[in-house]
């Protein structure tokens, strides 16, 4: 087998969805599970640096600096389906597009990712982050997530219970971050399902329509995304973002009498959801245009986009800094108007 290429001095901008960031000390591709098993002995016993583990790019945001270790991209593709009981499971290598991944499931007919259309990335950070959008998460289908176990330099298969989904988490980014690489993941998916349109947004699109098939609700929810900047599109100043910058923050009801408050309005007239046992989710993008965020908010070359108010902005030639610090004025404002702190949902590397 050829050793596993490694390169020097790699831009990383290229490799993310905001085109923010310096150059990787060290580069390589993995297309097969030795090349995760090779890169993380290289890392760990030749180079002696840290390893960091990159998918799509979507969800990153790379220091200006850029990284002293050693980047590794997965590249690990493909798609297989059968039928087993309870439906059909359809398995997916972690470097496969995500997007295209939930078209092959809706042309076979194959519900229950058809609301996460248009997201992107590859695969294999949707189980990390427990991906969701409007009314699906994988954690509804995800059937186990493959994995190489850098502790002990071995493929685990960790089950959906194992993985501990919670919103935008994971035994992936919280109590295990870093140990897991995800090599395939596997989805349990219903043949012939019904569409899930429990989504406002969505639901209005169809209003007064026969039920749509699984594609043209794929293609809907694209649409609504494209109508946000969600879209990955080189012709859109406003996709040039990592997707939602700040995470929907879970609250208890003090802290809703607090939000209410402040803005001056019955807790009723704020919005949110009912989330855990004494939770509620309030929605960031509210909290930040009622702090003074709004939609096409500059702040030098960094901004917020004019179609979504939590994706923050590269306006052109943004450096990290310029996002990082549009981001500690939001996070600064919101605590000082409403006493909670927003947390960010891409990651920074370093």
């Amino acid at each position: 087998m050829p050793r596993l290429s490694l390169q020097q001095d790699v831009a990383l901008a290229p490799y993310t969805t905001l085109g923010i960031g310096g150059p990787a000390r060290w580069f390589a591709t993995a297309r097969s599970e030795e090349d995760v098993r090779e890169a993380v002995r290289l890392a760990a016993e030749e180079l002696d640096v840290t390893l960091f583990v990159l998918g799509g790019g979507s969800n990153l945001l790379v220091a200006d600096e850029g990284f002293a270790g050693l980047v590794l991209r997965i590249a690990l593709e493909g798609i297989e389906a059968e039928d087993v009981f309870g439906g059909v499971l359809v398995c997916a290598g972690a470097g496969t597009s995500w997007d295209g991944l939930v078209q092959y499931t809706v042309d076979r007919g194959l519900a229950g990712m058809e609301c996460l259309a248009g997201i992107p990335g590859t695969v294999g950070g949707t189980p990390v982050q427990n991906v969701g959008a409007y009314g699906q998460e994988v954690s509804q289908t995800i059937q186990s997530v493959r994995c190489f176990d850098r502790q002990t330099s071995t493929i685990v298969e960790l089950s959906n219970r194992e993985c501990g989904f919670g919103y935008r988490t994971s035994l992936l980014n919280t109590a295990e971050r870093g140990r897991y690489v995800v090599l395939r993941v596997d989805f349990l998916l219903q043949r012939d399902g019904a569409p899930k349109l429990e989504y406002a947004e969505l639901k209005r699109k169809f209003e007064g329509k026969a039920r749509p098939s699984l594609a043209e609700t794929a293609e809907a929810v694209r649409a609504i995304r494209r109508g946000k900047g969600m879209v990955v599109d080189a012709a859109d100043p406003d996709s040039r973002s990592a997707g939602s910058f700040f995470r929907n923050p879970i609250v208890g009801a003090d802290m809703l009498a607090r939000v209410a408050a402040a803005v001056g309005v019955a807790e009723s007239e704020v919005p949110h959801w009912p989330a855990g046992e004494d939770g509620v989710k309030l929605p960031a993008a509210w909290l930040l245009e009622r702090a003074g965020f709004v939609r096409g908010y500059v702040l030098g070359r960094a901004g917020i986009s004019t179609k979504h108010t939590l994706a923050l902005v590269n306006r052109g030639e943004a450096k990290a800094e310029d996002v990082f610090r549009l981001r500690d004025l939001i996070v600064h404002t919101v605590r000082e108007r409403f006493g909670l702190t927003l947390e960010q949902e891409p990651v920074s590397l370093p």
